[in-house]
């Protein structure tokens, strides 16, 4: 009887474990590289290469950031940006509610204020 409780124990130990490490993860965040601009009524990002323009939302807490450290005298100046995110819809009411999509930035990789041609136009 109790080598019948001990494996059944053991068996419901094991079953925990292996589902606590069979949680889902969160799915890999993608790189876009586009066209920023950031003032006081829009936050807007053109990716370079679908030319699809969403609002932006930064979850990262460095875009708006080091956008403002570029000390432009003017607000909406834009920049070339890569980050890396998510693109969400938009919300039906709000600010951000004329763009189709959103794009949730997760973290900031680059900020320039040199648009490479080449790649946006």
């Amino acid at each position: 009887m109790k080598l019948r409780f001990s494996s059944y124990l053991i068996l419901i130990l094991i079953t925990g474990i292996i589902a606590c490490n069979n949680h889902p993860q969160k799915p890999p965040a993608i790189v876009f590289k586009g066209v920023y601009s950031f003032g006081p009524e829009v936050k807007s990002f053109k990716d370079c290469d679908s030319g699809q323009e969403f609002w932006v939302t930064d979850s990262s807490k460095q875009l708006e950031l080091k956008y403002s450290q570029l000390n432009f005298e003017k607000p909406y100046v834009p920049v070339y940006v890569e980050v890396e995110g998510d693109k969400i819809h938009s919300d039906k009411e709000g600010l951000g509610s004329e763009f189709d999509s959103t794009l949730v930035v997760r973290k900031l990789i680059k900020i320039t204020k040199e648009i490479p041609q080449d790649m946006c136009n």
